[in-house]
């Protein structure tokens, strides 16, 4: 298949879609996925019509984590020079591979895992790595790592216990145990669980609330939501006050204004 192939992208109005497309191999992740993957957020990236990204799979799975042939040759060349020049190789490898799909953060929209069936190492990983998320009640999610013999990667060890707490973290990494959609909603790891043919619908539609909001408020929520854990409140209120003074020299706010007064829908145009 040739790479442009591997990850499908389609639009509606504000909101794009974007899938894994390797249903046969149940969207294992590949180096070429992942290169094809970056392009596709780096292409939506550049358009500034863009309001919200739903990220899906193709055929019966959302991905099944790492392509094991790309795993193996890592195995194989570590072993053939122990703690020698391949390890500092791998890493690398391994480094880049990480930011390949991890470019979903990158967006500077909202964005919407749809997950259907197996959902599994670094397949979940990029879920996690996703803004929320929408599960099938029968989903199959695993951060499966130790069972392979292999470290957790692609984020997994920071954004899973940001996501759940350390309990559920610990849980879940050190296990690699399979949970479904309804598990993974009581402990917050998703935000929504329906019914499998429901999934993309209902991650569309909240993609299309969250692209009815104004864009420049949307962007400083998720920046806001990203950088709090890591400063205290007063840095917090500090970033706020910035966030709103820039609103309120907006267009957009004096369209949500009127349209609050006269009980109607705004129509945000990102100004």
């Amino acid at each position: 298949m040739a790479a442009d192939g591997l990850v499908l992208l389609s639009r509606d109005g504000g909101v794009a879609t974007l899938a894994f497309n390797d249903p046969e191999r149940r969207n294992a992740m590949t180096e070429a996925m992942g290169e094809a993957f970056a392009a596709r957020v780096a292409e939506l990236s550049r358009d500034a019509s863009l309001r919200a990204v739903v990220l899906t799979g193709a055929g019966r799975a959302f991905s099944a984590g790492g392509d094991l042939d790309f795993i193996q040759a890592r195995a194989e060349a570590g072993r053939a020079d122990a703690g020698g020049r391949a390890r500092g190789r791998n890493r690398e490898a391994m480094r880049t591979f990480y930011g390949l799909f991890l470019a979903v953060r990158e967006l500077h929209c909202p964005s919407i895992a749809a997950i259907h069936g197996a959902a599994v190492g670094a397949g979940l990983c990029v879920a996690l790595a996703c803004d929320l998320r929408v599960a099938a009640r029968d989903a199959r999610l695993s951060l499966n790592f130790v069972r392979l013999g292999i470290h957790p990667g692609m984020g997994a060890t920071w954004t899973l216990p940001r996501l759940v707490g350390a309990a559920h973290a610990a849980d879940l990494l050190l296990s690699g145990r399979t949970i479904d959609g309804e598990e993974a909603a009581r402990m917050g790891l998703v935000n929504r669980c329906v019914e499998r043919d429901a999934v993309l619908v209902e991650a569309r539609a909240l993609a299309g609330e969250l692209a009815a909001g104004a864009p420049a408020a949307v962007r400083g929520t998720r920046a806001a939501l990203a950088r709090a854990p890591h400063v205290s409140l007063e840095d917090q209120l500090a970033f706020e006050a910035a966030r709103q003074a820039e609103c309120y020299e907006s267009d957009d706010l004096r369209e949500g204004l009127a349209a609050a007064r006269a009980k109607r829908t705004p129509v945000f145009r990102g100004a």
